[in-house]
């Protein structure tokens, strides 16, 4: 199975992945002096990937760039935790949308 759809996806939930692990590296790091959050990003590519007709993309990881506290750090608690409810809402929908794909081969190997 290598349609777009699937490659759209797999890229999906590896990048909503990374995001989820790296929200959690935020959330250990809150009060660490100096640490600077860091944000994941492959939806625009994945757009741009699978309007090419591949839809195969590697997630980027950057610094955040909001403001530093007088610790130096920028871990904003609230932005984590709001990051983190809409991934897991997304990654449950594109998992949802893996199992559709999954469902429709199982389907056919039925033969009904």
């Amino acid at each position: 199975m290598t349609s777009v759809t699937f490659n759209v996806l797999h890229s999906a939930l590896d990048g909503l992945a990374q995001r989820q692990r790296q929200i959690a590296d935020n959330i250990a790091n809150v009060n660490t002096p100096g640490y600077q959050a860091g944000r994941v990003r492959f939806e625009e590519e994945l757009a741009r990937s699978a309007s090419r007709g591949d839809g195969r993309v590697q997630a980027t990881t950057s610094l955040s760039l909001e403001p530093t506290r007088t610790d130096g750090g920028n871990v904003n608690l609230d932005t984590e935790t709001l990051s983190n409810v809409d991934t897991v809402l997304r990654y449950q929908f594109a998992a949802n949308a893996m199992d559709g794909q999954f469902s429709g081969v199982r389907t056919a190997l039925r033969g009904s």
